[in-house]
Protein backbone atom coordinates (compact mmCIF):
# COMPACT_ATOMS: atom_id res chain seq x y z
CA UNK A 1 0.00 0.00 0.00
CA UNK A 2 1.39 3.69 -1.01
CA UNK A 3 2.01 6.39 1.82
CA UNK A 4 -1.32 8.49 2.18
CA UNK A 5 -0.42 11.21 -0.55
CA UNK A 6 -2.67 13.34 -3.62
CA UNK A 7 -3.15 10.82 -6.32
CA UNK A 8 -3.87 12.04 -9.79
CA UNK A 9 -5.45 10.62 -12.60
CA UNK A 10 -7.50 10.99 -15.73
CA UNK A 11 -10.26 8.84 -17.48
CA UNK A 12 -11.64 9.59 -20.50
CA UNK A 13 -14.54 7.91 -22.77
CA UNK A 14 -15.75 8.84 -26.20
CA UNK A 15 -15.61 13.11 -25.95
CA UNK A 16 -16.24 13.16 -21.88
CA UNK A 17 -12.47 13.40 -20.25
CA UNK A 18 -12.28 13.50 -16.11
CA UNK A 19 -9.38 14.75 -14.03
CA UNK A 20 -9.66 12.93 -10.65
CA UNK A 21 -7.64 14.18 -7.27
CA UNK A 22 -7.56 11.86 -4.42
CA UNK A 23 -6.37 13.36 -1.33
CA UNK A 24 -6.81 11.41 2.24
CA UNK A 25 -9.94 11.51 3.92
CA UNK A 26 -13.49 9.92 4.47
CA UNK A 27 -14.43 8.24 1.29
CA UNK A 28 -16.86 11.85 -0.19
CA UNK A 29 -16.79 11.87 -3.61
CA UNK A 30 -17.69 15.36 -5.71
CA UNK A 31 -17.86 15.42 -9.33
CA UNK A 32 -18.02 19.29 -10.73
CA UNK A 33 -18.12 20.51 -6.83
CA UNK A 34 -21.64 18.52 -6.12
CA UNK A 35 -21.40 15.48 -3.85
CA UNK A 36 -22.35 11.88 -5.54
CA UNK A 37 -25.48 11.46 -4.25
CA UNK A 38 -26.95 14.75 -5.88
CA UNK A 39 -25.78 13.46 -9.69
CA UNK A 40 -28.16 12.00 -11.99
CA UNK A 41 -29.47 9.86 -13.71
CA UNK A 42 -29.44 7.30 -10.92
CA UNK A 43 -27.92 4.86 -13.19
CA UNK A 44 -24.60 7.17 -13.96
CA UNK A 45 -24.30 7.46 -10.12
CA UNK A 46 -24.64 3.00 -9.60
CA UNK A 47 -21.86 3.62 -12.51
CA UNK A 48 -19.32 6.38 -10.42
CA UNK A 49 -19.61 3.70 -7.33
CA UNK A 50 -18.49 0.60 -8.88
CA UNK A 51 -15.03 1.32 -8.22
CA UNK A 52 -15.08 2.03 -4.96
CA UNK A 53 -17.78 -0.89 -3.99
CA UNK A 54 -15.09 -3.80 -5.22
CA UNK A 55 -11.87 -1.73 -3.37
CA UNK A 56 -14.15 -1.97 -0.38
CA UNK A 57 -12.84 -0.19 2.77
CA UNK A 58 -9.71 0.87 1.05
CA UNK A 59 -11.81 3.96 -1.03
CA UNK A 60 -13.16 5.23 2.27
CA UNK A 61 -9.64 6.32 2.96
CA UNK A 62 -9.58 8.81 0.25
CA UNK A 63 -11.56 12.01 -0.76
CA UNK A 64 -12.30 12.20 -4.72
CA UNK A 65 -13.02 15.40 -6.11
CA UNK A 66 -13.65 14.58 -10.02
CA UNK A 67 -13.93 17.21 -13.07
CA UNK A 68 -15.25 15.98 -15.91
CA UNK A 69 -15.92 18.51 -19.29
CA UNK A 70 -17.25 17.44 -22.95
CA UNK A 71 -19.21 14.27 -23.79
CA UNK A 72 -22.91 13.69 -22.68
CA UNK A 73 -24.66 12.52 -18.80
CA UNK A 74 -23.61 8.47 -19.11
CA UNK A 75 -20.24 9.69 -21.44
CA UNK A 76 -18.98 11.96 -18.34
CA UNK A 77 -20.41 9.07 -15.77
CA UNK A 78 -18.05 6.29 -17.21
CA UNK A 79 -14.81 8.64 -17.67
CA UNK A 80 -15.21 9.68 -13.93
CA UNK A 81 -16.02 6.09 -12.99
CA UNK A 82 -12.32 5.37 -14.91
CA UNK A 83 -10.22 7.79 -12.95
CA UNK A 84 -11.88 6.68 -9.95
CA UNK A 85 -10.76 2.65 -10.16
CA UNK A 86 -7.24 3.93 -12.01
CA UNK A 87 -6.56 6.23 -8.70
CA UNK A 88 -7.75 3.13 -6.49
CA UNK A 89 -5.02 1.17 -8.40
CA UNK A 90 -2.51 3.42 -7.58
CA UNK A 91 -3.44 3.31 -3.82
CA UNK A 92 -3.49 -0.33 -3.75
CA UNK A 93 -1.68 -2.63 -6.57
CA UNK A 94 -3.68 -5.77 -5.58
CA UNK A 95 -7.24 -4.13 -6.96
CA UNK A 96 -6.00 -4.29 -10.34
CA UNK A 97 -7.07 -7.87 -11.37
CA UNK A 98 -10.17 -7.32 -9.52
CA UNK A 99 -11.08 -4.32 -11.45
CA UNK A 100 -9.51 -6.42 -14.92
CA UNK A 101 -11.87 -9.50 -14.32
CA UNK A 102 -14.80 -7.24 -13.68
CA UNK A 103 -14.67 -4.80 -16.58
CA UNK A 104 -11.93 -4.08 -18.51
CA UNK A 105 -12.90 -0.45 -19.48
CA UNK A 106 -12.34 -0.11 -15.79
CA UNK A 107 -8.62 0.70 -16.26
CA UNK A 108 -8.18 0.81 -19.75
CA UNK A 109 -9.89 3.59 -22.12
CA UNK A 110 -12.62 2.18 -24.69
CA UNK A 111 -10.56 3.72 -28.54
CA UNK A 112 -14.38 3.53 -30.44
CA UNK A 113 -15.10 7.12 -31.34
CA UNK A 114 -17.86 7.76 -33.47
CA UNK A 115 -17.45 8.11 -37.56
CA UNK A 116 -17.48 11.21 -39.11
CA UNK A 117 -20.16 12.21 -41.41
CA UNK A 118 -19.83 11.71 -45.54
CA UNK A 119 -19.61 14.85 -47.61
CA UNK A 120 -23.01 15.36 -49.45
CA UNK A 121 -24.83 13.50 -47.26
CA UNK A 122 -23.59 15.37 -43.78
CA UNK A 123 -26.89 15.48 -42.35
CA UNK A 124 -27.72 12.04 -42.84
CA UNK A 125 -25.10 9.93 -41.17
CA UNK A 126 -21.81 8.34 -42.39
CA UNK A 127 -23.02 5.52 -44.43
CA UNK A 128 -26.55 6.23 -45.04
CA UNK A 129 -27.66 5.86 -48.49
CA UNK A 130 -31.15 5.82 -50.99
CA UNK A 131 -32.45 2.69 -50.69
CA UNK A 132 -32.02 0.68 -54.05
CA UNK A 133 -34.44 -0.08 -56.76
CA UNK A 134 -34.33 -3.22 -58.75
CA UNK A 135 -37.60 -3.31 -60.73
Amino acid sequence: MVKKKVIQTIGKRKRAVARMVAKPGTGKVTINGKPLEQYTPFVARLSIKEPMILAGPKANEFDFKVNVQGGGMFGQASAARQAIAKGLVQIDKSLKPKFDDYDGTLLVADVRRTEPHKPSRSSCGPRKRKQLSKR
